[in-house]
C-alpha cells in the first residue's frame, strides 16, 4: 500500500514537470533558431578629458519582427562596469591614462525570454609617455566661500623617473567646462607641484558630481606620461566651520547652540562633532550630534573647554571634516577660585600690615634709632703733593683761620714766596 502511494506521488510530480515544459515550449518564439547578430561599427572616441563616447549601430541583417532589442555594454577597464541600454551610444567618464576597453552585444527579448549575440570588442591604448614620469600622490580639496564660489587646490609629487627639468601642467574639467591652472607653486627644482583655482565653474549645489583632474608634462629628456584622476566633488570638500557658536550654563546643564557652516545645503544635511574637555579632571570626549543645539549634564564645580566641527551628512557624500571652532571656556573650578580668593585676601592683609608698621615706626623715630646715620670721616692727612696753586690757596686759608698754632709751615711760606 505504501509503495502504491509513493508511485502515485511520483506520477503527479512527473505530470507537473511535463505540463511546465509544454508551457515553456509554447512561449519560445517560433524563430527559436533565429540568429541574434552583434552590433556593427562599434567605436570608442575620446570626447573630453577622461570622457569616452561609445557608439555603434544595429546590425542591418537582424530580424525585427516582434522582438525587443537592447544592448549589453561591459566596461572592462579601467573600472569594470556592466549595464544595458536601448540607445546606440553611451558616454562614460573614466581615467584614460592606462587605456580603456569595452565589449558590447545585442540582446533580443521575446515573452520574457532573452537571447544574446556574440561580443564585439574595442579598446583605446594607454596614453604615451615614459614609465614612472607621471605625477603621483595627487590630492585635491575644494572650499565654498561666503559668496558661494568654489575654490580648488591640488598638490602632487613628480614621478620617480621624471627628469629634473620636468614641467607639469594641470587641467580640471567639470561637466562641459575645462580650464588650465594659472597659479602654480614650485618645488626646489622649480617644478610645478601645486595648483590653486580661486574661482571655478564647480556648482556648489552639485551632489556627487565628478571633477576630472588631468596632469601632463614636458621635458627635454623624456616624454612625460599624462595622469588623470576623478574626484567626487562632495568627497573632497573641506567643510566650513560652524558659525556663531554659543555655550553657556543653565543650572547643572551645559547648553550649546550654533549655525550651520557656509554652504548651499540645508541645515539637516550636516552632522557635528562636539569636543568637550574637563579642565579640572582632564577627561575628554567627542560626541556626534545631528542637530544645531546640544544639552549635557556636567559637573558645575569644573571648568570646561568646548569646540565644534562639521561634515556632510545624508544629502551627499561625506567630505573632509571642517577645522575645529575656536575654543570656548565655560564654568569655574570652585576649589581653585577659593584658593585664589584666600591668596588675594592674604596679600591685601600683608600689604596693610606692612604700611601700618611703617607708619608707626616713622612716627616714633624708630628707623633713626635702629639705623643711625653714618658720620662722614674727616680728612686728617693732607695730600703730600698738591698742585701749586691749590697748595698755596689751602695754606693761605689755613694760615688765616688757624687760632691754635701761630707757627707757620715753612713749606707753605716758601710756596707763598714762589707763587707770589
Amino acid at each position: 500500500m505504501y509503495h502504491l502511494k509513493t508511485m502515485a506521488s511520483m506520477m503527479r510530480v512527473f505530470l507537473i514537470l511535463l505540463w511546465t515544459m509544454n508551457l515553456v515550449e509554447a512561449n519560445v518564439p517560433q524563430a527559436a533558431g533565429v540568429q541574434v547578430l552583434p552590433p556593427v561599427n562599434f567605436t570608442l572616441t575620446v570626447s573630453a578629458l577622461a570622457q569616452v563616447l561609445l557608439h555603434w549601430k544595429p546590425n542591418p541583417n537582424q530580424e525585427q519582427k516582434n522582438y525587443t532589442i537592447s544592448y549589453d555594454v561591459k566596461i572592462l577597464s579601467p573600472v569594470p562596469e556592466e549595464y544595458d541600454t536601448m540607445k546606440t551610444y553611451s558616454i562614460r567618464t573614466a581615467a584614460l591614462h592606462n587605456g580603456f576597453s569595452a565589449h558590447i552585444r545585442t540582446l533580443l527579448f521575446h515573452n520574457d525570454l532573452q537571447m544574446g549575440s556574440d561580443w564585439v570588442k574595442e579598446k583605446l591604448p594607454p596614453l604615451p609617455g615614459a614609465p614612472e614620469t607621471s605625477a603621483t600622490n595627487l590630492s585635491c580639496v575644494t572650499r565654498i566661500t561666503i559668496s558661494s564660489i568654489v575654490s580648488l587646490h591640488c598638490s602632487w609629487l613628480p614621478g620617480q623617473g621624471a627628469p629634473e627639468d620636468t614641467e607639469y601642467f594641470l587641467f580640471y574639467r567639470y561637466e562641459t567646462h575645462t580650464e588650465e591652472c594659472q597659479d602654480y607653486k614650485k618645488d626646489k627644482w622649480n617644478r610645478n607641484t601645486e595648483c590653486r583655482f580661486l574661482v571655478t565653474h564647480i556648482d556648489p549645489e552639485g551632489v556627487d558630481k565628478l571633477i576630472v583632474i588631468h596632469i601632463n608634462g614636458s621635458s627635454k629628456y623624456a616624454t612625460i606620461k599624462p595622469f588623470q584622476q576623478l574626484f567626487n566633488q562632495n568627497a573632497i570638500e573641506k567643510v566650513n566651520v560652524p558659525r556663531n557658536v554659543t555655550v553657556f550654563l543653565e543650572q547643572n546643564d551645559l547648553l550649546a547652540t550654533w549655525e550651520k557652516p557656509i554652504s548651499p545645503f540645508r541645515k539637516e544635511c550636516f552632522e557635528y562633532e562636539f569636543y568637550l574637555s574637563n579642565l579640572k579632571s582632564g577627561n575628554k570626549q567627542i560626541l556626534k550630534i545631528s542637530s544645531n543645539d546640544f544639552r549635557l549634564r556636567i559637573d558645575v564645580t569644573s571648568r570646561y573647554s568646548v569646540q565644534i566641527r562639521a561634515n556632510h551628512h545624508i544629502c551627499c557624500t561625506r567630505g573632509f571634516w571642517s577645522d575645529w571652532s575656536e575654543i570656548i571656556y565655560v564654568g569655574q573650578n570652585k576649589l581653585e577660585n577659593l584658593v585664589a580668593w584666600i591668596l588675594a585676601v592674604l596679600c591685601v592683609f600683608a600689604c596693610c600690615a606692612f604700611l601700618l608698621v611703617a607708619t608707626i615706626c616713622k612716627i616714633n623715630h624708630v628707623w633713626s634709632k635702629l639705623f643711625p646715620p653714618i658720620p662722614t670721616p674727616s680728612n686728617k692727612f693732607r695730600d703730600l703733593f698738591p698742585n701749586d696753586y691749590e697748595r698755596a690757596r689751602t695754606c693761605t686759608i689755613e694760615t688765616e683761620t688757624e687760632f691754635v698754632s701761630f707757627t707757620e709751615d715753612p713749606y707753605c711760606v716758601a710756596l707763598d714766596d714762589s707763587v707770589f
